[in-house]
């Protein structure tokens, strides 16, 4: 079980130090887009949930989302114009990414529930960055482009990143690591008895007298 956590682990590092290197160099291209077209902004959005899609998808345990996502944040931090508070925003990301999944008690990981749970996480922070931004004062199509971005952006990258999970899982990365996509609940003691092993009450028999 140690030798399981610590390789655990240590997948989630290397796949967020490989998501803070895109996320440095995603910042230059957001911060341009922020500055000479706002209303772009939110295409570039789904890179942030790229290491906790990959791990989700790969791995399929909980608590991988977020620790993925704050490793590549604090990989990120000295090349963000933002700081340190790329780590909130990320580790924010991670767990929006934990919640649908930790709701069925990490026993269920069908392709759409990870579809659903960027497109809600996209429409969070699209009005979060919609109301900072000021876009409400923006024409009617530049609002509906500025949201429609940033639903658009994580459900491509959520794609991306499960073919990438998909091409790391054929190497055999996830080998041991990983549960099923759909783990059913534990049979009850008293389920499992045979008809005749069940006590006669059990089974609406009078007892003999």
């Amino acid at each position: 079980m140690k030798n399981t956590s610590t390789r655990l682990l240590l997948t989630c590092a290397a796949i967020g130090v490989a998501g803070g290197i895109v996320f440095s160099v995603s910042a230059y291209i957001s911060g341009t887009l922020a500055a000479a077209a706002p209303m772009f902004y939110g295409a570039v959005i789904g890179v942030y949930f790229l290491p906790g899609v990959i791990a989700q998808a790969l791995l399929r345990r909980g608590g991988v989302a977020l620790i993925t996502s704050v490793i590549a944040g604090l990989v990120s931090v000295p090349f963000q114009p933002i700081g340190f508070a790329a780590v909130m925003a990320a580790g924010s990301i991670g767990l929006l990414q934990e919640l649908p999944f930790a709701v069925t008690l990490y026993r269920y990981w069908r392709a759409w529930l990870f579809y659903a749970a960027v497109t809600v996480a996209g429409l969070i922070f699209g009005f979060g960055v919609f109301i900072a931004q000021g876009v409400e004062l923006s024409r009617p199509w530049v609002q509906v482009l500025h949201i429609g971005l940033f639903v658009v952006s994580p459900i491509v990258f959520t794609w991306l990143g499960r073919a990438i999970a998909a091409g790391l899982d054929r190497t055999g990365a996830g080998r041991g690591l990983q549960l099923p996509i759909v783990r059913r609940r534990p049979a009850r003691d008293s389920d499992a008895l045979p008809m005749t092993a069940r006590p006669a009450a059990a089974i609406g028999v009078p007892p003999a007298r």
